[in-house]
């Protein structure tokens, strides 16, 4: 037991950090963990969660494992049910303001946590400092999970598109063997391997081993087609605001507003990549809290921006369909804008692709350092000082299921475990603060254990809005990351044997 909770000093962490052969090239500035954060931030769910949640939906369960938590506790145990979500109206914009808010109380703990341990790993390492090895274990195995879940779901909607893109645009059209999953809902679909899903994952996996110099250009420069998309669709589409759009603004009072803003929440994490970019930050100190703080104010400017001139241009009821924006465009013949927000879309995709497959890699060689995962995972490349063991690893471990399942069934599995972190990091913050309330800190969260406490408490509240088969299949996966543990991360912690 005391070996399960001994913490691991911060000048411990920084140290090995520095070790001969285990240390990565420090490389990046405020901006581009801006635009590593914007990357993940901002991708295709900003043309299409901002028409369900001003529309609103209707969900029909008949399993209890499909159905909130929340939604069992306030409606019974019945066999099946129907649950209305009034839509926002144009009080969409709210919602997006009142979901930064609550992202903003994490990402100010994500801040001042950065910059008092300026060392990969995010979550994991910041749990390693407070709470001990065990919580650290389990927090760095569901970040695994995070990542690996999100970019398998990305990559089939890629390929999707992709697809489409290839037909609309030149005529041509994969064979369905080669460009649609396996398995979708458990059935066989007569393909073979979803092949654009696994090639554009290997693609963006040999980027992030070239270096982090040149991923992070190649992030930037898909960051700012991405924000010029965005910025055609404002001004574009903003000429057709017909402000009789907008009456009434909340059509379904702060009810709807408040279940608009559970709908977008999920379009906000990602904000937390930042913080496993601190080892390869020329200043973590000052850049880590601009880049984490930086990207959640540039992000809800965004998302504010689209959908006031989403809901200015259409009926804020038609707005519930798989491409709100591309239809909204449709119906005003703005084929231009719309060619732009497609663009915009993929690109999107392809950013939050590379910045989670980063992330993903530096949680794994932070662990393998620390002895909790196998040696091999915190190799550094002799010239491009990339981990690029592990980087093919997690390309190769995300590129095959892509290839195989669709994923999108899955992707409550994302948000719960980037809730969970956000609690375990916010915690983090209160237990540094009483046992240590002297490091010098360059960032502070503001109101003493207010704002931590609060974002304690909003990602508790969404935690329970998650389905019941998402917290079953939470608890399996932490069940094995336990057991791999105590087969194997005990016994070869470095910790436990310095």
């Amino acid at each position: 037991m005391k070996q399960l909770f001994r913490t691991k000093s911060i000048e411990a962490l920084v140290a090995a950090s520095n070790e001969e052969g285990k240390r990565l090239d420090r490389t990046l500035g405020a901006w581009s963990l801006m635009a590593l954060g914007i990357g993940a931030v901002i991708g295709s769910g900003i043309f299409i969660l901002t028409g369900t949640a001003a529309a609103g939906e209707v969900r029909s369960f008949h399993s209890l494992l499909h159905v909130p938590i929340l939604d069992l506790i306030i409606n019974g145990a019945s066999s099946s049910f129907t649950i209305g979500r009034p839509g926002a109206g144009p009080g969409v914009a709210l919602s997006f303001l009142l979901t930064a808010i609550a992202c903003g109380f994490a990402a100010l703990c994500y801040a001042e946590m950065a910059c008092c341990i300026p060392v990969a790993g995010s979550a994991y390492t910041y749990a390693y400092a407070t709470m001990g090895e065990f919580v650290a274990w389990l927090i760095g195995w569901n970040l695994i999970l995070e990542y690996a879940v999100s970019n398998m779901a990305v990559a089939v909607g890629f390929s999707a598109y992709f697809n489409d893109i290839l037909e609309s645009i030149f005529g041509w059209h994969l064979p369905k063997q080669l460009s649609e999953p396996m398995i979708m809902g458990g059935q066989l679909t007569g393909s073979w391997f979803n092949l654009p899903a696994f090639l554009i994952l290997m693609l963006l996996t040999w980027v992030l081993t070239y270096g982090i110099k040149e991923s992070a250009r190649t992030n930037n420069i898909m960051v700012l087609v991405k924000l010029g998309a965005i910025a055609i669709f404002v001004i574009g589409a903003g000429r057709a605001v017909s402000t009789h759009h907008w009456h009434p603004f909340l059509p379904n009072g702060m009810s709807g507003v408040l279940t608009g803003a559970a709908i977008v929440f999920f379009t906000y994490i990602g904000f937390d990549s930042v913080s496993t970019a601190a080892e390869e930050c020329r200043n973590p100190q000052r850049d880590l809290p601009i880049g984490i703080i930086g990207t959640l104010l540039v992000c809800s400017t965004l998302y504010i921006a689209v959908a006031l001139v989403l809901t200015g241009i259409a009926p804020w009821q038609t707005l519930n369909n798989a491409a709100p924006v591309a239809e909204a465009l449709k119906n005003l013949n703005m084929n231009t804008v719309r060619e732009w927000v497609g663009v915009g879309a993929i690109v999107g995709m392809l950013s939050s692709l590379l910045v989670f497959q980063y992330g993903q890699a530096r949680v794994w060689f932070a662990m393998s350092r620390d002895g909790l995962l196998p040696r091999f995972f915190s190799r550094i490349h002799p010239k491009h000082h990339t981990p690029h063991v592990s980087t093919w690893i997690a390309g190769f471990a995300v590129g095959i299921p892509s290839g195989v399942w669709d994923i999108g069934t899955f992707a409550d599995l994302s948000n719960i475990g980037t809730l969970f972190a956000f609690t375990i990091v916010s915690a983090g913050v209160l237990v540094l603060r009483k046992t240590q309330p002297d490091r010098p800190r360059s960032f502070r969260v503001p109101f003493g254990p207010l704002f931590p406490l609060l974002s304690i408490a909003s990602c508790m509240i969404l935690m329970m809005a998650l389905p019941l088969e998402t917290w079953v299949r939470f608890f399996f996966w932490s069940a094995i990351g336990i057991a791999i543990y105590f087969l194997f991360g005990k016994k070869n912690s470095t910790l436990a044997n310095s």
